[in-house]
């Protein structure tokens, strides 16, 4: 059969050809539309201008699997009775993404809604604004953690109108199946950690600018937050006592201004303002500046985005605008900008070593963790130190089982002499041998250690010091964060076995305090009272003289360890009465170098001696080890090295 004719033929055929033109062209148009059809239908499910930016998103549309959909559920069931009540219907219908409670997750079995369904609109904002407020944080996977732990507080404190942008695909998805209101910044962010200070770091600050920016116009307040900061109290009435603030920011101010919950002494602020924590009116001065702002760093990569925010605050800063409320007029002379106080918007200093709401009886709103010294695992460990990290369930009952001790600490070294560098180093120095015995003994019995609390006499900055921050209401001594001596994320990294010996799992010193730990750990317990052996009912056997109480001698040995303790695997808890002088060291050798190369690594800096250069010195985990050693700054700059 030859080609279709559209044009006619010879006479012999016109009249057979002209019955047949309707059913073809109808044959035709059906073939043309359907295909039209079908290559709509492909490209608007698989890619969608992505936010602000207008990147292209390439989504799923499958369901995560049974394991993802169990563990969206754990992370919002964990010890919260106040959570909205998960639902089975309609959780994956595209109507109902804005509107149904937070942490109800999706119906098993549903597909993830289109991608424009996540675009960043003004009708997006507003399903989810309460009062004109929208809270909103964003991160890239990297965070997810923190992320569900900023929601979890915010629902524990009845604050719903939230949002989270996120900042990669596989971050929107995971925050679709466990139930969180999101939508896509269109960043096409790596899913991984990217660190301080790096060039995706800064990446990060300038999609914080652009998505104030493209907020703003839609007329509502913002309340915009770092990922790495918890609310403990609902900020919104706060808030709402200065309406004529156009910007209410957080600072990095160490010395308290005020002592009551007023704003801070705008004359007497010398912090620079922290941008991880404030609250913009969408006015014709905040919109000028959210614009400027973002050119200014659009322009120049090397600015980092707190920095120009100061810089441009900062163009103008006076007079107040009135006698009492603490505002001030800043920038252009019209925007009316306040500071949040720090002793009650938090950040990691006022909270964990000044602990200033303590001290002035005020009750905290929130806590930035800012100020440490250990990446985002030391932000994660601070947080859990304090009780405001919400983990898997897991992370509360180790398969080993925990170890813990009480540690000993002499009041002459706590508060006898002077508090310097170092008394100091003598206190940390006693402490720590006792947590490297606990670490050798965690090892061997393949357990969880439980850190103790570390006390340090005096304060850790990357700048010369004279100990004490002046002016500051830090108390000597102190119960310091464990990333202010352990290199907290070296202490969690991976590492190898082979090199390194066995990985000992860590805990932090709170742990046990945790409501969270659940009744079955907290119930299996052993004490382990070191004894004399020779003295009465002090052997190295499995003999309890009581029911949950074990008498072990000092100085005993790997074998006797091993021996002994295997008897209590099903144990989740033991704790021991001390660790001076518990454990005489490893028999085998090859064993205990790993581990003495493992621990060495754990130990951070000091910083800094004032008028020295280099003025950091080294933590030692075997420091009593070497004769005479003096905590002195490196002589010169061939001996700034760590001590291994």
């Amino acid at each position: 059969m030859g080609p279709l004719s559209i044009g006619g033929g010879d006479d012999s055929s016109s009249s057979s050809s002209s019955a047949k033109k309707p059913l073809f062209l109808t044959i035709y148009a059906t073939l043309v539309i359907g295909f039209l059809l079908s290559s709509f239908y492909v490209f608007s499910a698989l890619y969608s201008s992505g936010g602000p930016g207008g990147t292209t998103t390439l989504f799923t549309s499958t369901p995560p699997s049974a394991t993802t959909t169990t563990t969206a559920t754990s992370i919002s069931d964990v010890n919260s009775t106040r959570a909205a009540p998960r639902s089975s219907n309609g959780g994956g219908h595209t109507a109902n993404v804005w509107t149904k409670p937070i942490w109800e997750v999706p119906t098993t079995g549903s597909k993830m809604p289109p991608a424009h369904t996540f675009r960043l609109t003004k009708e997006l904002v507003e399903s989810r604004v309460k009062d004109n407020v929208i809270v909103v944080t964003f991160g890239n996977y990297a965070f997810q953690d923190f992320i569900l732990n900023w929601v979890r507080h915010l629902t524990d404190l009845g604050v719903t109108n939230l949002l989270v942008g996120a900042m990669d695909t596989k971050l929107l998805e995971s925050l679709y199946w466990e139930g969180v209101p999101t939508f896509d910044m269109g960043s096409n962010m790596s899913t991984i950690d990217v660190g301080w200070g790096t060039p995706t770091f800064h990446k990060m600050g300038r999609e914080k600018v652009i998505l104030i920016d493209a907020m703003l116009p839609f007329g509502y307040e913002i309340l915009m937050c770092d990922t790495d900061m918890v609310w403990l109290k609902n900020p919104l009435p706060y808030l709402a006592r200065y309406p004529e603030a156009d910007i209410l920011t957080s600072t990095d101010q160490v010395v308290p201004t005020v002592v009551d919950d007023s704003l801070e002494a705008w004359r007497e602020e010398s912090g620079a303002y922290n941008i991880g924590i404030f609250h913009w009116r969408a006015t014709e001065t905040t919109i000028k500046l959210a614009r400027e702002w973002k050119d200014k760093l659009l322009a120049d990569d090397s600015i980092w985005d707190q920095n120009g925010f100061n810089e441009l605050v900062h163009k103008q800063l006076g007079p107040p605008v009135d006698e009492e409320s603490g505002l001030v007029y800043a920038y252009d002379g019209k925007l009316k900008l306040g500071m949040l106080p720090a002793s009650i918007f938090c950040s990691g200093h006022t909270y964990f070593v000044q602990a200033i709401y303590q001290q002035l009886r005020l009750e905290p709103y929130a806590v930035h963790t800012t100020f440490q010294y250990a990446g985002t695992e030391g932000k994660r460990h601070r947080l859990r130190e304090g009780l405001v990290f919400y983990d898997r369930p897991e992370y509360y009952d180790s398969p080993g089982g925990f170890l813990s001790f009480k540690p000993s600490i002499p009041k002459s070294l706590l508060l006898g002499g002077e508090h310097s560098i170092e008394s100091h180093f003598v206190l940390v120095n006693y402490q720590m041998k006792q947590i490297r015995t606990a670490l050798a003994i965690a090892s061997l019995l393949n357990r969880t250690l439980v850190m103790p609390p570390l006390w340090c006499r005096v304060d850790r900055m990357w700048f010369p010091h004279p100990g004490i921050m002046p002016g500051t209401m830090t108390r000597q001594p102190f119960l310091c964060p464990l990333d202010h001596v352990f290199e907290v994320n070296i202490m969690l990294k991976e590492q190898s076995e082979e090199t390194y010996g066995p990985k000992i799992d860590i805990r932090e010193y709170s742990f046990l305090d945790n409501p969270l730990v659940p009744k079955q750990v907290k119930e299996s317990w052993l004490d382990v009272q070191l004894c004399q052996e020779g003295s009465a009912d002090c052997h190295a056997s499995t003999n309890t003289s009581r029911p949950g109480i074990l008498r072990f001698p000092k100085h005993s040995n790997e074998e006797a360890f091993t021996r002994v303790f295997s008897s209590f695997k099903d144990v989740k808890v033991i704790q021991f009465s001390s660790m001076q002088d518990a454990f005489s060291g490893f028999t085998d050798k090859v064993r205990e170098e790993k581990f003495r190369n493992r621990v060495k690594r754990y130990t951070s800096i000091w910083c800094c001696v004032e008028n020295k250069e280099p003025g950091h010195i080294y933590y030692d985990m075997y420091w009593d080890e070497k004769p005479n050693w003096k905590p002195l700054p490196p002589a010169t700059r061939a001996d700034d090295h760590p001590p291994f």
